[in-house]
């Protein structure tokens, strides 16, 4: 398609983005259409086409323009509402690929943590720790975000790891959190904080089923190297 910075109301229809998206199927689209329906508009001297290659360039590719966050749309001169546009329609596909169709599914092994919150967790730029509360049939009873930012002991005491479990009498616990990096393999830190949570869980009488570390595409299940 031929590069135009005047409006894209001003293009044929059959160049447009929605109306090829009308006539011929979402799959039929580049990443740069796709993102230039979501905008709608473009800025100042620019349409919203090219507003959708030059996020692309700066980002340098779909999945890592995925990653930002709303301040990092600002700060690289996205407007309020395309930014918010962007990360609602990003977090919309984490939600959709997490979502299995069942509103409580039941996690039978690590590799079934990591296709339930490995969608939401994979691309944050920051660790986020979570609880998942099970009933004594390993369904989901619910999800916890326990803390966002740099993950240590203070931020994942034992006491706000298990309040929910126990105010909701769950049967047992699997704890979840990611790498930015991408190292799938668990620092010392996490190592200590295992311990901790896997004695809290005896005492308390929840047992911690695991403690899964998800890095990009991959995961390490530290039930699975016996260090729980």
């Amino acid at each position: 398609m031929t590069v135009r910075r005047h409006s894209i109301k001003q293009w044929p229809a059959s160049e447009r983005p929605r109306e090829q998206l009308l006539l011929h199927g979402p799959r039929s689209l580049r990443d740069a259409d796709l993102l230039a329906i979501l905008l709608r508009t473009g800025r100042r001297g620019i349409n919203a086409l090219d507003l959708a290659r030059d996020l692309l360039t700066e980002a340098g590719s779909l999945r890592d323009l995925a990653k930002m966050s709303h301040r990092d749309f600002i700060a690289g001169g996205s407007g309020p509402v395309h930014a918010a546009t962007l990360v609602a329609a990003f977090e919309l596909g984490r939600r959709c690929s997490a979502d299995a169709g069942v509103d409580r599914p039941v996690l039978r092994s690590p590799e079934d943590v990591a296709c339930r919150y490995g969608p939401l967790l994979r691309d944050l730029r920051h660790e986020e720790f979570w609880a998942v509360l099970l009933n004594s049939a390993n369904r989901v009873e619910a999800d916890i975000r326990i803390s966002s930012g740099t993950l240590n002991a203070s931020l994942a005491h034992p006491r706000e790891c298990f309040a929910e479990a126990v105010q909701r009498r769950a049967a047992s616990v699997i704890f979840i959190h990611n790498h930015p990096s991408g190292n799938p393999e668990p620092s010392h830190e996490d190592l200590a904080l295992t311990r901790q949570l896997s004695e809290a869980g005896r005492i308390l009488g929840i047992p911690v089923h695991d403690h899964v570390i998800i890095a990009g595409e991959k995961f390490t299940s530290l039930a699975d190297r016996h260090l729980l």
